[in-house]
């Protein structure tokens, strides 16, 4: 591709498909108007998005609709319970849109939209400053929500933060400025991450994201080291990295951070090899990393898209390649379209430790599989035979109860088991654990 084709296709905005005309692209690029009719019933539940560099460059057609990345991207009947498919199906059929809007409302509410308590326990509470932009989880890090970010240039199909991007305000998390982050990053100075996330806070023009940014290095806010900004623009719209102003203007502000002796973290969110196998997503890696931050990658292990060791290890050993450090393996969490999506714990604990056999220790510090739950990041290290029977064996990475981090423990083995709430203590010592969750 010549700098003039990037700097063209920098210039345009990403051209989304979305609404109605999703049912036509399925039919006309698969051949098949049946998917098409189903991608846009389930679409009226869960968002949709996509982008032209997804559609032209990243998905196989030819393999539809059983390539990786359509199944990551474009709807699927089973994404949903067959009996809310059906409730949807019936509304959009009946074509009022009063009806659709309250089957719609039905059955997301029916898929726990924020799971592990981030509304009721992790959303800041102060008298004096509006906490609904921000969660503080975990003492030494403050997750900001800008409001101009709660969005992405396509959407993945497991995303566990789909409620921020349906038409349902009482439902998302935003802040309209950085002055709520300042106010209360003054009163936490042992807050030593700031993660900035969404959405995709790439999707924001960088004069705005400089607005949160930017005041992080000012006098008082030493305490701040690290700065986290979570994307998934080299796999969905690398051109925000490549050519134009607003790129250059990134990587600038990315340059000051650094200088300024801020860690800075580049969260990539890379859920297959295929989205590292084009030179625009290439490049868009080389120039981030040009700029001093280091480049993270993460994502769920799920059905349909990755769930197999060769793809990880694929996807590690191209990672390592491009200068990005394997950083978490995660298991799906238990929202939106789990059901389509989710694994048992005990096939994600193959796939994690034979992908680990496949790479070299460079490729190996990915933790995982990892569940993000209420109480914390669990770690499932593997299966073991103990006295009492079949156990996993589990580590709290991260914990609301600083505590419990590090210390090893066990639940009953279940081969059906795929999140937390589904396991239940081995024996008496690990009933603590437990505890911290509510399903003791």
């Amino acid at each position: 591709m010549t700098l003039l084709d990037l700097d063209t296709r920098a210039a345009l905005a990403p051209r989304s498909i979305s609404g109605d005309r999703l049912r036509k692209l399925v039919a006309e690029r698969t051949g098949d108007p049946v998917l098409g009719h189903e991608a846009h019933v389930v679409s009226q539940v869960l968002p949709f998005k996509v982008s032209s560099y997804v559609i032209d460059e990243l998905i196989d057609w030819g393999r539809a609709p059983d390539d990786p990345i359509y199944r990551l991207t474009f709807p699927h009947r089973d994404m949903l319970e067959p009996e809310h498919f059906a409730l949807i199906e019936q509304a959009v059929a009946q074509g009022d849109r009063g009806t659709v809007r309250q089957a719609v409302d039905t059955v997301r509410a029916a898929l726990n939209p924020h799971p592990g308590d981030q509304l009721s326990m992790n959303v800041p509470q102060h008298d004096d400053i509006d906490g609904s932009g921000m969660q503080h989880k975990y003492s030494e890090t403050l997750l900001v929500f800008p409001r101009q970010g709660q969005t992405c240039h396509s959407y993945c199909g497991y995303c566990f933060r789909w409620a921020q991007f349906v038409d349902t305000p009482d439902l998302k998390m935003a802040m309209s400025g950085p002055e709520a982050m300042t106010r209360y990053l003054d009163l936490h100075p042992g807050i030593t991450d700031v993660l900035l996330t969404g959405g995709d806070p790439l999707v924001m023009r960088t004069e705005l994201l400089a607005s949160y940014l930017e005041p992080l290095l000012e006098p008082g806010r030493e305490h701040v080291e690290t700065i986290r900004i979570g994307t998934k623009a080299v796999s969905f719209w690398p051109y925000r990295l490549l050519a134009g102003p607003e790129a250059d203007d990134l990587l600038r502000l990315l340059e000051r951070l650094t200088a300024a002796g801020k860690h800075v973290a580049m969260m990539l969110h890379l859920s297959h090899v295929a989205e590292l196998q084009t030179d625009a997503a290439r490049t868009a890696l080389a120039r981030l990393a040009s700029t001093g931050a280091v480049l993270r990658a993460q994502a769920p292990v799920v059905r349909h898209v990755n769930d197999d060791p060769r793809t990880w290890a694929d996807l590690w050993q191209a990672q390592v390649r491009n200068r990005v450090v394997p950083y978490y393996m995660f298991v799906e969490r238990d929202t939106g379209a789990r059901p389509y999506f989710g694994l048992p714990l005990a096939r994600a604990v193959d796939i994690y430790r034979e992908a680990l056999q496949r790479v070299s220790g460079l490729g190996r510090t990915a933790r995982g599989p990892v569940m993000s739950a209420s109480p914390g990041k669990v770690v499932v290290d593997g299966v073991v035979d103990l006295d009492g029977g079949r156990a996993f064996a589990l580590r709290f990475l991260q914990a609301r109860q600083a505590d419990l981090v590090g210390k090893p423990f066990f639940a009953k083995y279940d081969e059906h088991a795929q999140w937390w709430d589904d396991l239940r203590p081995h024996g008496p010592r690990d009933r603590e654990f437990f505890g911290a969750g509510g399903n003791a």
